[in-house]
């Protein structure tokens, strides 16, 4: 048969986390022409992921600029992707997540009569405003797509009360738990020295709802935590974004047991999740990848699109407020029983198959052999 011409879209280091093993996987399929095309929405940050998965970008456009706005941003993404896609035809868009890159590939694709399919379809908060405009992104995006590959149930039935069609949607799990396993495999070493009988408290605050006073609720939070228990060590990886560097180095330098490192390559951050005795985070990933290794979550946001780990007990809703934030995090570091009941392995979002899973999907609906798939 004809090869299948297949576009990968990764813009931030998420994306390119959740896409690696689908492309690894498509690549690995005599039946697929496979072409990365890198936005580079987050430029360092992705360039780490796809070098340490062997990913050379196919096409990069380096469109990243110091705190461009969103209607900048997705201009400069549909001229782009619309030109690359005239050049060169796929006959079919790939795309994962809830980013303007997502959005644009999407829309991109469908101006052009361009089948598009989107990994990690259907999650949903309900609220176009939280998170903005990551909830507006992927609402478009599954409008659009071809192919709905949903990571859970839930994901599959939110898409079916939407009313879109239930023979373009597939439960897959997610793929972030694919490239965790094939990462976690390598045993990278912790990329800090943690002095004996230390806790960590790892943490991610990034998103843009926590621009401003949320962030600096947080930053008061993480200096009570560090001011009341003397053997915890908090770590945050600094998001490059100056709405989170600027406030993270004036609120939180200079405290003893706290760390603000540069953001961790993939494998590193892997590593710092493992040693984490807690992992307080506003990422969407972490929520999902945190519980497969037992870690106990709390969730800097007042609502989440993945409420499976929430239901599951081993993620809880503490949003961006500095009294609850400290309650809930003292009460997992002190009573033994509650942390336990977090810290149980439990991971609703999927077994490591995800990715191939998706393969599958696409061989059948292209007419290649499918290769079984439990």
């Amino acid at each position: 048969m004809k090869p299948v011409k297949i576009s990968c879209v990764v813009g931030t280091r998420p994306e390119a986390i959740k896409m690696a093993p689908v492309i690894l996987a498509l690549r690995s399929c005599g039946w697929a022409r496979v072409r990365v095309i890198a936005t580079a929405q987050h430029r360092r940050l992705l360039d780490q992921v796809l070098g340490y998965f062997g990913l050379v970008p196919d096409v990069d456009m380096d469109l990243m600029q110091p705190d461009q706005s969103l209607a900048l941003l997705t201009a400069r993404l549909m001229t782009a992707l619309d030109e690359c896609f005239a050049a060169d035809p796929p006959d079919l868009v790939l795309a994962q997540g809830d980013t303007t890159t997502v959005m644009v590939a999407a829309l991109a694709a469908f101006y052009r009569r361009i089948r598009f399919g989107h990994v990690e379809a259907g999650l949903r908060t309900g609220d176009r405003a939280f998170p903005f405009p990551e909830e507006a992104n992927r609402v478009i995006a599954d409008y659009l797509s071809e192919y709905m590959f949903a990571p859970t149930a839930r994901a599959r039935d939110s898409l079916r009360r939407e009313g879109l069609d239930a023979g373009r949607i597939y439960i897959t799990g997610n793929t972030v738990i694919d490239a965790l396993f094939r990462v976690r495999a390598r045993r990278v070493p912790l990329p800090f020295a943690l002095a004996a009988g230390r806790r960590l408290i790892l943490v991610t605050a990034h998103r843009r709802e926590n621009f401003g006073a949320p962030l600096e609720e947080i930053g008061a939070a993480l200096r009570d935590l560090a001011d009341r228990f003397a053997d915890v060590e908090v770590v945050y990886p600094v998001h490059p974004n100056p709405n989170v560097t600027r406030p993270a180095r004036r609120l939180l330098s200079g405290h003893p047991r706290i760390r603000l490192i540069e953001p961790l390559d993939y494998p590193q951050f892997v590593a710092t999740m493992e040693a984490a005795c807690l992992i307080l985070t506003d990422s969407g990933g972490v929520q999902e990848e945190a519980p497969a290794l037992g870690k106990p979550v709390l969730v800097l946001r007042d609502e989440t699109e993945r409420p499976e780990a929430v239901e599951a007990g081993v993620v809880r809703l503490v949003g961006p407020h500095r009294g609850a934030i400290v309650t809930e995090a003292a009460r997992l570091l002190t009573d033994p029983a509650a942390y336990a009941a977090v810290a149980r392995g439990v991971s609703p979002y999927g077994d490591g198959r995800a990715s191939e899973r998706i393969t599958a999907v696409l061989a059948q609906a292209y007419g290649a052999e499918v290769p079984a798939v439990a």
